[in-house]
């Protein structure tokens, strides 16, 4: 497979003397992705000696553009990756693309038929062609995108569910279930598109509501209740609860009942499958066209099952005159002869209920008797069921899935999992290993051939006129061999023995049924063991209101639109901080570009750094005896940083991890350190922080931290240096307390200029009373008058309350500043005054307003806890001009 970047070689710009005042992503990100390639700093090297942090990334569908969901997938993954590399351990994310069977077809078949032709008039050949030049196209868009992202995989593993490699493990898989009897052929019910011409497993129906009518049917004695009366034509059996006292004297009884077509003798059975609660407790029932009614007549044998509709979603012979019409459009026609008999008891208007559809096309799916492949996962094999194995190794934690609450919705859905249809009727896929003789001679020949590779002869007759089973197989079959296949099974390589099972699993929690599960379940079986050890969920992006993006509403996002907008480290910030695992999400422009000014930030912060020193700077190592207490502070800080950020990504919190840095990267080193460092700055800390923090930063924004870290002398490049680790020599313990008290002083004298409306250049005086913190701020002093704009401190431990001042508490310190030369008491008061009147008469209006019970009733209610927001803010406010008042006296 051909995995060359599709782009020429970018340059990255020389910047000499001072770095720009802003990051402009466009002038990095391709040309370190590509150094990254190139040095080969994605490929790991197998060491026994080491344990190995591995993921196979969910192949995206061949099928075109990544979307934000896959996005949201690379961000979370690549933090992971990237960290595991930094800390030294040998990390494999091994990259893909999956052949995406139905959702590949449809797409070249809506392709083709602009330009007039069908699937059919092509024949398989010439469309599979087709298919597979779509398929090269979209691979090397997704592999630019997925560039684009800074997703550090291993190209030089990628691989491809229709790989030869691949294909040879789905035929291997295949044909030893088919040996162990989990594999089989039968007539079944299954999910039918008429659309697709295809089956669906369970989990690829999704459900719609929809208002339908719903009629109430006179069959002899009994009222029987539907919505589909276009399936009722050979309804012979009637079904009623064991237990249901009303119709226990019919249980076993016949009789002769006028219906659709003329009479029928219908027979009564007992089933606890039968609701007595709903309708009238007695039911007919269609064992080709129901779920429920096929396994009542399973345990039945007695009953007939004859297919009423067709593979079209056509009515068949059974339906007389209705006979080629489609179901759905018959349904009133056949309730008009009912009503002509006088067979409609009544009719329930706007009923609601849940209506099954493809999942890729959205047709209503119609449930027929069909022969498919089945794997059969109540099949005990060595003692245990695929269902069993698949609950088992959750339940006894040997595969984590996080959040934990999802545990309860699997167990759910495997303690009721049906045998899993594999067998689809399209064409694109793999085409399933089962051959059949057609010369049939010997009573052998007419099993089914199951082989890995194309038989010569029939083994019975030894007839060489074979045909293959026409169908595919589910694409979920071969992707839930991804974490094994990828890595050389069936044979026993080197790559499978060392990183498999697999660490983690990142992808959403709206395909945990689709293939999480179909992955447990065959891996499970097929390697004796899991195939990863954490399942990580992440929810669905909504758009700023809460809604699911979508085309039709023109809300969704482009994540490459964003990209080149903002850069690739913004992008990623916006999806990965403010989320939590199994959560839903919001995200909109404005956010991104919020994260875009952070990008910003790290740049400024750095720059400020950068540009104070001189190239022998870099080579200076931290003297312990040189530091202030905002050095010690820093450094302090930094250590704990460091702990909380390694914990928190080893226990998968990468919101909050991300969080933490940014705060404190916009916080505590550039709103505070840095501007302190002005005073009197100390390079060796100020590089060593910035080093740091650049590496703390790198599994979240690569780009920016790879350039900044590339002008900081140091050969190594960041993606392969080593993740930072506390060091007990900067663990500096009063430290962070005595600095927290200037931090807070200074705080609270800018806030009284704000809230007294002193001119941020006027020069103030402030009275401190330091109590234990005495020494500290006079040891700060200067740092104190610099970052407050005081013209004058004192600092005592102790003294009595000053007049005619703002009073301000920072926690045990007292703070005054004498408003004589600052302003006009008088004049204060009275404007004061005059906002408090102001303010007090806006709150009584907005407690009036909510007090009013049809306006919070009737109201949207955004709007109404916007209000009750409103007025915790202003009521806030008029405590502080009173207390503002109170000063002024």
């Amino acid at each position: 497979m051909n995995t060359t970047p599709q782009h020429k070689k970018k340059q990255r710009p020389e910047i000499n003397g001072e770095l720009p005042k802003t990051y402009s992503a466009k002038d990095f990100e391709e040309t370190i992705y590509q150094e990254w390639e190139k040095s080969g700093t994605f490929i790991p090297k197998i060491n026994i000696k080491k344990k190995p942090f591995s993921i196979a990334l969910p192949p995206p569908n061949a099928t075109g553009e990544l979307h934000l969901g896959h996005a949201i997938m690379l961000a979370i993954s690549d933090i992971m990756i990237r960290f595991h590399r930094m800390k030294g351990d040998p990390t494999l994310w091994l990259p893909g693309t999956d052949h995406a069977a139905i959702a590949t077809q449809n797409r070249v078949e809506k392709i083709i038929a602009t330009e007039g032709e069908t699937r059919q008039s092509l024949g398989r050949k010439k469309f599979l062609k087709r298919v597979h030049a779509y398929v090269e196209n979209s691979q090397d868009v997704i592999r630019n995108q997925m560039r684009k992202m800074g997703a550090s995989v291993d190209w030089t593993r990628e691989r491809y569910t229709m790989d030869e490699g691949l294909s040879h493990a789905v035929n291997t898989a295949f044909v030893r279930m088919f040996k162990d009897g989990l594999i089989y052929r039968g007539h079944r019910i299954v999910n039918w598109c008429v659309r697709c011409q295809s089956t669906l497993a369970d989990d690829e129906v999704q459900y719609r509501e929809e208002k339908v009518k719903f009629y109430y049917l006179k069959y002899g004695p009994f009222i029987i209740g539907t919505a589909r009366p276009e399936t009722k034509f050979l309804d012979k059996i009637i079904v009623v609860h064991p237990s249901d006292k009303r119709y226990k004297k019919w249980i076993g009884k016949e009789v002769m009942v006028p219906w659709i077509d003329g009479e029928v003798r219908a027979k009564i059975l007992a089933d606890e499958e039968v609701d007595p609660d709903f309708g009238t407790g007695a039911m007919t029932i269609t064992p080709a066209h129901d779920f429920k009614d096929f396994e009542i007549a399973q345990r039945n044998p007695e009953i007939e099952i004859i297919q009423i509709i067709d593979e079209k979603g056509n009515l068949t012979e059974y339906a007389g005159e209705f006979k080629g019409m489609n179901a759905r459009e018959a349904r009133e026609k056949i309730i008009d002869k009912l009503e002509q008999k006088g067979l409609v008891e009544k009719t329930e208007e706007d009923y609601v209920h849940n209506l099954s559809v493809c999942y890729r096309c959205e047709t209503p799916i119609e449930p027929l008797i069909s022969q498919q492949w089945f794997i059969n996962v109540n099949k005990k094999v060595n003692g245990k069921s695929l269902k069993e194995r698949s609950i088992e190794v959750v339940r006894k934690k040997k595969i984590t899935i996080i959040p934990e609450r999802f545990d309860k919705t699997y167990f759910h859905w495997m303690e009721n999992l049906r045998d899993w249809c594999i067998s689809r009727q399209i064409w694109w896929g793999h085409q399933i290993p089962v051959w059949y003789c057609k010369t049939p001679k010997k009573e052998g020949c007419a099993n089914p051939i199951v082989r890995e590779k194309t038989p010569i002869q029939c083994p019975s007759c030894k007839g060489t006129k074979l045909e293959q089973d026409p169908d595919t197989l589910d694409t979920w079959f071969s992707s839930g061999l991804w974490t094994f296949s990828t890595l050389g099974w069936p044979k026993k390589t080197k790559e499978l023995d060392y990183f498999h099972p697999t660490s983690v699993l990142e992808t959403g929690h709206d395909i945990l049924f689709f293939w999480v599960a179909r992955m447990i379940v065959l891996t499970t079986y097929l390697l004796e063991e899991v195939p990863f050890k954490t399942v990580y969920l992440h929810g669905l992006v909504l758009d700023k209101e809460g809604q699911k993006m979508s085309k039709s509403l023109g809300n969704g996002i482009n994540p490459l639109d964003m990209i080149e907008k903002y850069g690739t480290d913004a992008v990623r910030l916006s999806l990965v901080l403010g989320s939590s695992p199994g959560n839903n999400m919001r995200l909109y422009e404005e956010k991104i570009a919020g994260y875009r000014n952070f990008v910003n930030k790290i740049w400024n912060g750095a720059r400020f750094v950068l540009m104070n020193m001189e190239k022998g700077d870099f080579a200076l190592k931290i003297n312990p005896k040189s530091l202030t207490l905002a050095d010690e502070w820093i450094l302090e800080r930094t250590q704990e940083l460091i702990a909380q950020a390694t914990k928190g990504i080893e226990e998968y919190r990468f919101s909050e991890v991300g969080l933490l840095i940014y705060d404190f990267f916009w916080r505590e080193y550039c709103d505070w350190y840095l501007e302190m460092s002005k005073i009197n700055p100390n390079k060796p800390v100020l590089l060593y922080v910035l080093k740091t923090l650049l590496a703390l930063l790198h599994p979240f924004t690569p780009f920016v931290t790879e350039a900044l870290w590339g002008k900081m002398h140091i050969p190594e490049k960041l993606i392969t240096s080593a993740w930072p680790k506390p060091n007990k020599k900067f663990a500096f313990k009063t430290a962070k307390r005595k600095m927290e008290a200037v931090i807070q002083v200074i705080s609270m004298i800018r806030q009284a200029r704000s809230e007294y409306k002193i001119e941020p250049a006027k020069k103030i005086s402030a009275t401190l009373y330091g109590g234990e913190f005495t020494s500290v701020l006079q040891a700060n002093e200067n740092i104190l008058k610099t970052l407050a704009r005081l013209e004058k401190i004192e600092i005592q431990k102790e003294g009595k309350k000053i007049k005619q001042a703002i009073a301000q508490l920072a926690g045990s310190i007292e703070i005054y500043i004498p408003l004589t030369g600052l302003m006009d008491v008088e004049q204060e008061k009275n404007r004061i005054n005059k906002e408090l009147l102001s303010t007090e008469t806006y709150l009584k209006g907005l407690t009036q307003k909510l007090s009013n019970a049809g306006y919070v009733k009737n109201a949207p209610p955004a709007i109404v806890a916007q209000d009750e927001e409103r007025k915790k803010e202003v009521a806030a406010k008029i405590k502080q001009l009173k207390e503002q008042i109170k000063s002024l006296h």
